[in-house]
């Protein structure tokens, strides 16, 4: 299926001038494959690929958060980064975010893994590659999303809101010369951390107070501050 059938919402425009593109193509091509093949199975589903996209359109990102990749385990990724569905277990990852949060905002960490609140108050989840093989973390690294991805970023960059970046992890990180303020005429700000793994959130990224210092900026450049108490949807009861 080619980038122009997938619902990309505000980003289509974009967005869509990338499908010529030989590498692009090829991209798809390989992910179309791998969904139609069925087995291994490929996450998140195909109908879900680009929830990030569709919940957090251009005009309304305000903090953008890059991880690493989906989940790779069934029913747990939907297109959001670090988020699942409504009833699935909250990933050791996202209890590390939460504990931050709690530790940052003094937040009671949510029961609910979903942080569609946080989407719909625009804040891009997006990571660095934007599918995986069941069972089988990092396995679609390489195919041509980190080049899909910085696209979206780029696009970010031009955007004439503040913006925060959130780069956790060493993939995320790829992307800070991109996003770095110097980049831009608008206003910026990048951190940069572990990842929130259990095998990394104790060496930075426990203690690195982003959700303080993302509200901090937004109301120092006259945006409203994210809630980050909401992670679920806005729009629907979770």
């Amino acid at each position: 299926m080619p980038l122009e059938d997938y619902e990309l919402g505000g980003w289509r425009d974009a967005l869509l001038p990338l499908g010529g593109e030989p590498w692009c193509k090829a991209l798809f091509d390989r992910v179309e494959a791998a969904y139609a093949l069925g087995s291994p199975a490929v996450y998140p589903p195909k109908e879900q690929l680009f929830t990030a996209l569709r919940l957090t359109p251009p005009e309304q990102v305000r903090c953008v958060v890059v991880g690493q990749d989906p989940y790779h385990e069934a029913g747990q990724a939907h297109g959001l980064a670090f988020s699942v569905q409504v009833g699935v277990r909250v990933p050791p990852s996202l209890r590390n975010i939460y504990k931050e949060l709690q530790s940052d905002l003094g937040i009671t960490p949510p029961p609910s893994g979903t942080l569609t609140g946080w989407a719909e108050q625009g804040v891009l989840l997006l990571n660095n590659v934007l599918t995986v093989y069941d069972g089988q973390a990092g396995s679609h690294k390489g195919w041509g999303w980190e080049q899909f991805t910085t696209e979206i970023l780029r696009q970010t960059v031009q955007l004439p809101q503040p913006v925060a970046y959130l780069l956790w992890g060493k993939a995320a990180q790829t992307k800070a010369a991109l996003v770095s303020p110097e980049g831009s005429p608008y206003p910026r700000l990048v951190l940069k951390s572990n990842h929130p793994s259990p095998l990394s959130a104790s060496r930075g990224f426990f203690g690195s107070q982003p959700f303080h210092q993302v509200n901090d900026f937004l109301e120092r450049e006259g945006s409203a501050p994210v809630d980050w108490s909401r992670t679920g949807s806005l729009r629907v009861k979770d």
